[in-house]
């Protein structure tokens, strides 16, 4: 043991070489062939490629036409033509075949005129007005008070309820006035449609929740559905309606919120002012003419125009 370690055992002459660095050495380079299945393990599904290419181009060219802005007449007929197609059952349930011919046309000059959003205050007036215009529809039968066909409206009724906006999309379109005026003839529009929202609503909760209906112009109780008869459920029903969609306008920027305002209380004073007209003028023998359509569009007539006169009233001063 102690030899062992006083005379070592000699190194073997390959051990006592010097060793060069492992960077020195070259390790060759081995290429492994890739596959899609070589990451995950498992093959991937190759890239999705469109079967009918020519349909998804005009997909494509559909929505650039719906989101044209400032929109056009061929993006407002192509929006209105889809929304009818698809929402036509809907539709169906508040208005005739001629009346959604009419409705159409509302559409096409509401879109064209203010965008998209000109387009949904429509859309919220007609779904408001007609779940008023169904609510308690066979109660309203029986009395002989409710609406014709069943609640649905036809051509006369829809002219009866969007002249005035109508009138104000036109002017709209053709810059009438000039960029001034532009606010004046979209406010105009708004107050329409409060106006007449706050008609429908009023009277057909009047009809059906309705208490006690009072004539507007003596408060005589009469029987409910009597012209120019008012109530306080159809009242507050009709002045809710109107707050709730000038609140629409004014969420997609239709109004600002002092117009918004106006539109509410320009919408009150014509409605009062028709339930005079139905008061005294409407079914008397002078008068034949002056059927509901007609009061519809006097009353719109001075909800938009006190509308705008207030607007340029509160400009002015």
């Amino acid at each position: 043991m102690a030899s062992a370690c006083l005379f070592p055992r000699p190194m073997s002459p390959l051990l006592s070489l010097p060793l060069r660095p492992f960077h020195h050495c070259a390790v060759p380079r081995i290429r492994v062939p890739y596959s899609r299945s070589n990451v995950c393990g498992t093959p991937l599904p190759p890239p999705k490629v469109a079967l009918f290419p020519e349909l998804a181009a005009l997909q494509g060219s559909l929505l650039d036409l719906v989101r044209a802005s400032p929109p056009t007449w061929n993006s407002a007929i192509a929006s209105n033509l889809f929304v009818f197609i698809v929402g036509s059952p809907i539709l169906l349930s508040g208005l005739t075949i001629s009346g959604m011919g009419s409705a159409f046309l509302l559409g096409i000059l509401s879109w064209r005129a203010f965008g998209p959003s000109g387009f949904l205050i429509v859309a919220a007036y007609f779904a408001i007005a007609t779940a008023a215009t169904k609510l308690k529809i066979a109660q309203k039968e029986a009395l002989g008070i409710a609406e014709k066909r069943g609640g649905r409206r036809g051509p006369g009724s829809v002219v009866g309820s969007s002249a005035s906006a109508c009138v104000c999309a036109l002017l709209s379109i053709n810059n009438m006035c000039g960029a001034l005026f532009a606010r004046f003839w979209q406010l105009g529009f708004v107050a329409c449609f409060c106006t007449k929202l706050t008609d429908t609503v009023s009277s057909e909760m009047g009809k059906a929740y309705g208490k006690t209906t009072y004539l507007a112009t003596t408060f005589k109780v009469v029987p409910r559905g009597t012209e120019g008869a008012v109530s306080i459920e159809g009242t507050v029903s009709g002045v809710v309606a109107s707050i709730l969609l000038a609140g629409i306008a004014y969420s997609m920027g239709q109004v600002d919120l002092p117009q918004a305002s106006i539109c509410v209380l320009a919408s009150q004073i014509a409605n009062f002012g028709e339930s005079l007209i139905g008061a005294t003028l409407q079914d008397k023998d002078s008068f034949q003419w002056l059927n509901n359509d007609v009061v519809n569009i006097i009353n719109i007539s001075i909800g938009s125009i006190l509308a705008m006169l207030l607007q340029l009233l509160i400009l002015t001063n």
